[in-house]
């Protein structure tokens, strides 16, 4: 078996999602907009295009003719999908997926109105007018997103009249393309959150990884941890209400469910059809396979029989402080080094910015996870990027 992936988006998740397919004697092609990118340093070709450009979508998928087109991003033209599939390539998981999952209206009314799922009350809006509207329904506080944009881009939380307009401006400002459409959701006061790591399989056998608890700033993941303690009741909930969002979305692979768990109740927030950034604990060595080894078995049909906890473990990400346009040199990593049962992974990406993500410590073992935390945090706290 050799196969032919091309790999539109080559971040850090992409990184190891090419080592794992190497390891299985694969040829990737990495692709993104801008050279160097961490997959691109590992995969077999790469090509830098705007994916968000699909003409130029067209030129590098009838170029390369890949069995597999794995997204590991968002901003993509990925409309362009259902096309390719009519053409006997495979999307992962699937156009459907992948279309439904970009668009916060479709994935919503998804749930809600044909799965029934339990969610966040929730209304739109395409105008100010209609914001006023639909936050008079929901009510305060609430959170104001765009239909579709990524890493919390134009999400903000309105607590009283005087933010709506700043909210719709910072919203519309932050979606992705000319979608001048929003959504309002009821602020849940959740007591956490997690996101549940779930492998479909070609022979319907879907798979659980233990749940992982997680914390955001600025939209993007700071710790997560594996695995979160909860009720049991809580976790069957959350399990059976990804089964049935991913059978309805179709295909195989690693999707990133997440939920909130408020008042005793279970609420269904997002997912992603790929490798989920609060899965590089997986890294750590939590798991027989880690999350992108999971997803690239399912990809290429290796049957996965089970995934099972091995041991404790927490991450935490290394950020950037400033800007750096030639390939940011990493500082103390011999002292990182000598904490005992932590590691650290570096993404090797060309250029930095204030808070962007440049690496990433783990911590492992029998301890709990609020240790293991801490641990992690304090790999990351004295690796510095100059």
């Amino acid at each position: 078996m050799r196969k032919k992936i091309l790999l539109l988006g080559s971040g850090e998740l992409g990184k190891e999602f090419v080592i794992s397919m190497q390891r299985l004697g694969q040829y990737v092609i990495a692709v993104d907009n801008y050279k160097n990118a961490p997959a691109m340093q590992l995969a077999h070709d790469y090509e830098v295009i705007d994916m968000l450009d699909g003409t130029e979508l067209d030129r590098v998928v009838f170029k390369h003719q890949p069995d597999f087109i794995v997204p590991e991003v968002e901003s993509i033209r990925t409309e362009k999908f259902y096309d390719y599939e009519k053409k006997g390539m495979t999307v992962i998981p699937s156009a459907k997926a992948v279309n439904y999952t970009m668009n916060r209206k479709a994935i919503r009314d998804l749930a809600v109105l044909e799965l029934g799922l339990k969610t966040a009350k929730y209304q739109y809006a395409t105008s100010l007018k209609e914001l006023q509207e639909a936050v008079d329904v929901i009510g305060y506080p609430c959170v104001v997103k765009p239909l579709m944009s990524s890493s919390g881009k134009g999400q903000s939380i309105l607590k009283s009249k005087l933010d709506i307009q700043n909210a719709w401006a910072y919203a519309i400002s932050g979606s992705r393309g000319d979608l001048m459409e929003i959504i309002v959701e009821e602020f849940i006061n959740f007591d956490y959150e997690i996101t549940l790591l779930t492998l479909t399989q070609n022979d319907g056998n879907t798979l659980f990884c233990p749940p992982i608890g997680h914390r955001q700033e600025r939209g993007d993941y700071q710790e997560s941890w594996q695995p979160i303690d909860m009720k049991n009741s809580h976790l069957q909930a959350a399990q059976e209400m990804a089964r049935d969002i991913t059978a309805a979305l179709g295909g195989n692979g690693i999707w990133g469910v997440e939920f909130f768990i408020a008042q005793n109740s279970v609420y269904f927030s997002e997912l992603s059809p790929r490798p989920h950034d609060t899965g590089m604990v997986t890294l750590a060595g939590t798991q027989n396979f880690n999350e992108f080894e999971l997803h690239a078995r399912a990809i290429l049909g290796i049957p996965v029989l089970r995934v099972c906890l091995l041991q404790n473990g927490a991450s935490s990400v290394v950020l950037a402080e400033k800007e750096n346009n030639n390939f940011p040199v990493y500082l103390r990593m011999k002292e990182a080094a000598k904490i005992p049962n932590t590691d650290f992974k570096i993404f090797g990406k060309p250029s930095s910015h204030k808070f962007r993500r440049m690496g990433v410590a783990l911590a492992y073992g029998k301890e709990n996870t609020s240790c293991l935390v801490n641990k992690a945090k304090e790999v990351s706290s004295i690796i510095g990027v100059d």
